[in-house]
């Protein structure tokens, strides 16, 4: 195993801003059949205030044990403002490309994994990839930037008042909330160029509203966008895995019907990466 943390440095990027790397042994002396990893590259939530333990590491280890390789992003929250963020992440996928073949990275299989304003982060990069905002700012090509697909976990979606979770966009717009809130509201930004997305909510999310996913899937299947969407009926927000190991001090952040998320997770992956062979 490789651990690294690479430095990120856009235009207003906060000095902490980095990628933290899990990189697996991947011997070519014909003890394993396979040669190339994909990567899963994870975006915590935290209301654009803060990155969260419990939906970085806790899910990075489970992807390790499934044979990928794993980055979680610590990209720039409040005071720092949109697109500081996307441009960490475009600048994350880069940097990947620069190592994959040193660290046996299949960057035809590169899913980037978000949660709650996280995942307005990750589905923000599914829209925006190929956008001159990514590509001319980071001065690369758009299919350097592509990703394979997203996936996300209760997202932050829309800025439309009757369904947001404003406190993710005060956070990453400040002063220009009202002005740029279209701009940032991903539900109005999919096109055809979407890669394939999976999404998961609770119908009793009373932090980030099911609507929210709800109407991301709306807009995909508008654009003939592959997607596959569970809503569970019970659970708080901020679940991350929703198994005992991450279980509270308070007692939340466990239900036992939505732990089984990530197992259809695995098998959507599973999916994806056959046909991205």
């Amino acid at each position: 195993m490789i651990y690294t943390e690479i430095p990120l440095h856009a235009e207003g990027s906060a000095d902490y801003a980095r990628l933290q790397t899990y990189i697996q042994d991947t011997p070519h002396d014909g003890s394993l059949k396979v040669k190339k990893r994909p990567f899963i590259l994870i975006c915590p939530g935290g209301g654009y205030e803060r990155t969260s333990y419990r939906e970085g590491e806790p899910l990075a280890l489970h992807f390790l044990s499934r044979g990928y390789h794993v980055g979680v992003l610590r990209y720039s929250t409040a005071p720092h403002r949109f697109p500081v963020q996307v441009l960490e992440l475009g600048q994350a996928v880069l940097e990947l490309r620069k190592h994959a073949g040193e660290w046996n990275i299949d960057m035809e299989r590169l899913v980037v994994q978000g949660s709650s304003a996280g995942g307005h982060l990750a589905a923000c990069y599914g829209a925006f990839w190929n956008q001159n905002l990514m590509t001319e700012t980071l001065g690369t090509g758009a299919e350097d930037l592509r990703p394979s697909g997203i996936m996300l976990s209760y997202p932050v979606i829309t800025a439309d008042a009757v369904h947001a979770h404003m406190g993710s966009f005060q956070n990453l717009l400040g002063d220009e909330l009202s002005r740029k809130a279209d701009d940032v509201s991903v539900e109005k930004m999919v096109t055809k160029a979407m890669p394939p997305c999976f999404l998961w909510h609770t119908v009793e999310d009373g932090t980030v509203p099911v609507e929210n996913s709800i109407l991301l899937a709306m807009a995909l299947r508008k654009e003939g966008v592959p997607f596959e969407l569970h809503i569970f009926p019970e659970g708080e927000h901020g679940l991350s895995l929703a198994s005992p190991i991450l279980e509270r001090e308070n007692g939340h952040g466990v239900q036992k019907e939505c732990a089984q998320w990530i197992t259809l997770a695995d098998v959507w992956l599973e999916r994806l990466f056959c046909g991205s062979k």
